[in-house]
This record gives C-alpha cells, structure tokens and sequence, in this order.
C-alpha cells in the first residue's frame, strides 16, 4: 500500500477475511426474536484492512474496492464499536483514528462489517498494548455480531448458537470459490423475515425448521478429505429460498454458473452475493471468465485463509 495507508510508527495495519457458509441451518425463531443456527464457515481469500492510530476521538474513515456509500462513519459502524468496547474494557481514556479498505462486499453475505470490528479489535489491543489474548477477544467479538468471532478465528469452523459459539474444523487442502456481488444489498433481517413466513404458510419448496439445528456430517467428511465434489453434493443455505424469493432475478446467475462447470451455486448468508464452487483453481478460472464475459463481476477466492492478524 501507499499513501496514507503506509506504514508509519504509532500506526497498527490488521487483516481480516470475509467467509463463506458452506452449510447453513436455520431453527425456529426464539423468543428474543433471533434463530438458532449451524453453519460451517469458511473464512475467504477476500480481505478488509484496517489501520488503526492514536487519536483524541473515536473516529473513522472507509474506502475501498467496493461500493462503501452505504457504509455508516458514526457508531452504528461495527469496527468503532469495537474500537469504544475494548477501550471501556480496558480502561483506556484516548480514542483511535481507524482507516479501513473494503474488498468485501458490503450487506452481501460474507460478513466484512464482522471482518472490520474483528480487525479493528486485534488492531486496538496492539496498539495499546492490552494482550487481551484471544479468549477475551473473542468474548469481546461475540457482544458485537454473531460473525465476529469466526472472523478472528479464520480456517473453517462449525458455528452454532447464533453462530458465535465456534468449534475449529479440520479442512484438508484448498477449496475454490468464484464470487458473484451484486449492487443491491439484501437486509440480513428481511431475510430472516421471509424465511419465518415462508415456512408459516409451509411453502412447498422449504423445509420446516429443525429441532436442533447441526451440520451434516457429510460436510464435515468432505472438509477433511478436502473433496470438493463430495461438498458441493451436501452444501446448503436455510436462507437461500428466502433470499431468492425477495431477489428472483439472482436465480438466472445461480443457473448460469452451475451451466458453466460449478460443483454447486450457493446465495452467500443472507446474500445476494452468490459462491460457487470450482473443483480447482483452473476450473473456478475458467468460470470466473465465462460469468464475467455475461457482464456479471466475478472474483476467483480460496479458503481456508487465516483470521484478523496484524500484519504490520
């Protein structure tokens, strides 16, 4: 980087990763109005940068790769949350200037803002000096968003809970993704509406809720064998449906990539960012060209990639 993302003493450069759900399954609303879930996630070669130094405020600037118009500079940002909450747990009496560059789509299903507060998290404890050590930020993580902690942890992880209460998972070798964003955000909540009031009218094409949300076994196999195929055959999205009935127009893009050699498309989260599954970096390659020859971006990613890391 250059500029004024150079590095520069007093001045603390964190990484964090977007992921992906390989596999997402949704209970039953709760009566706190949230779902239990069970995802297998996978943190993503997509990436958000966070600089974070000294300041007399709490305040925060955001650029990018990425349509960032949407994205709020006041405390409704989750990185300057996160900056406020580890200053409180700490009792540290000074504020932060954080600079943060997106390549994560914004409001599109990989979780950047949960990236950014997880960045703007390592990047504060190392610039003052707190060694919280990673069980304390990942308390601190799990208050802020339920994606949070699996951005500091990175690798593959099965989430249950809300998502937050994470058990590492073994993945063997690499596993190739071609992402589709698209301009227009899906709310994470709408989603989650419409999938409780397609599974109260019982919709013929969902599923009622599980019981006990749990990833399939067949996912976890597949992740330690490192067989994509045999991922693509099981990997699933609860929100899938819903996210397609509140954007029918993603369906044409999902059909158009499994035409073109994808194992499997899936709507990332609550999308509308679509992941496809290549069987190898040539074939997600030759995807990523065919889907952008249709006019459509198209960003060739690999996982598993490391969580929030200070990088400088």
């Amino acid at each position: 980087m250059s500029g004024s993302t150079a590095w520069r003493p007093g001045r603390v450069h964190v990484r964090a990763p977007g992921k992906l759900n390989l596999f997402f399954e949704v209970g039953d609303v709760q009566p706190d109005g949230y779902h239990d879930v069970a995802s297998a996630y996978q943190a993503v070669s997509r990436y958000e940068d966070c600089w974070a130094e000294e300041a007399d405020d709490f305040t925060i600037s955001v650029t990018g790769a990425v349509d960032v118009s949407g994205v709020p500079s006041d405390d409704r940002n989750l990185a300057l949350r996160a900056a406020r909450l580890l200053a409180k747990e700490i009792g540290h009496r000074g504020g932060v200037h954080l600079e943060i560059v997106k390549q994560v789509p914004v409001a599109g299903g990989m979780g950047g803002g949960s990236a950014d507060a997880a960045a703007a998290l390592v990047a504060c404890d190392a610039l003052w000096s707190a060694d919280l050590g990673t069980a304390q930020l990942q308390r601190l993580a799990s208050r802020l968003g339920a994606d949070v902690p699996f951005a500091l942890m990175g690798g593959t992880a099965v989430g249950t809970g809300r998502g937050d209460q994470l058990s590492p998972a073994l993945a063997k070798g690499r596993f190739d993704w071609v992402i589709v964003p698209d301009a227009g955000g899906l709310s994470t909540p709408a989603v989650y509406g419409r999938l409780d009031e397609l599974r109260s009218r019982r919709s013929v094409d969902i599923a009622p809720p599980p019981r006990a949300p749990a990833v399939a076994p067949e996912v976890l196999q597949a992740l330690r064998a490192g067989d994509a195929s045999v991922l693509a055959e099981h990997a699933r999205n609860d929100l899938q449906v819903a996210a397609l009935s509140l954007r029918p127009d993603l369906r044409e893009t999902l059909e158009l990539g499994e035409r073109s050699g994808a194992l499997v498309g899936l709507v990332s989260g609550s999308g509308p960012t679509l992941a496809f599954l290549a069987a190898g970096p040539e074939d997600a390659l030759e995807l990523q060209v065919t889907l952008s020859a249709s006019g459509r971006t198209a960003l060739h990613v690999h996982g598993p990639v490391a969580g929030a890391r200070v990088l400088g």
